[in-house]
């Protein structure tokens, strides 16, 4: 009985912690939060938000990149990424929903 009172603290603390630091990225002292959905019938497929964009274009843009790539690597074990809408366009003609750049594309198998 005193190993149940023990670890139930214990699994408190651990429920508390969250993947927030690790869909966070640092960029020219700023931080930029990242997400990425797929459908589960096409993992390969992907569309990855960053922002807030109205700090940092670019930091947003590097989020999101981060989000795909560590979602290639995670799924087909290759961070290439073909880019629909990349991160290598014009910063006017960028996809901004909600304050987040948008940006889409398909993992490429190694």
């Amino acid at each position: 009985m005193k190993t149940g009172w023990v670890l139930v603290p214990v699994l408190c603390a651990l429920t508390a912690c969250g993947r927030g630091d690790l869909d966070t990225v640092t960029f020219e002292g700023a931080r930029f939060d990242g997400d990425l959905r797929s459908e589960r019938s096409d993992r390969a497929g992907f569309v990855a938000t960053g922002g807030p964009a109205s700090v940092s274009l670019e930091g947003s843009k590097q989020a999101a990149m981060y989000q795909a790539v560590q979602h290639c690597i995670a799924y087909l074990g290759s961070s290439d990424v073909a880019w629909t809408n990349g991160p290598d366009v014009d910063d006017s003609d960028l996809i901004i929903t909600d304050n987040e750049v948008v940006l889409s594309g398909r993992c490429v198998e190694p």
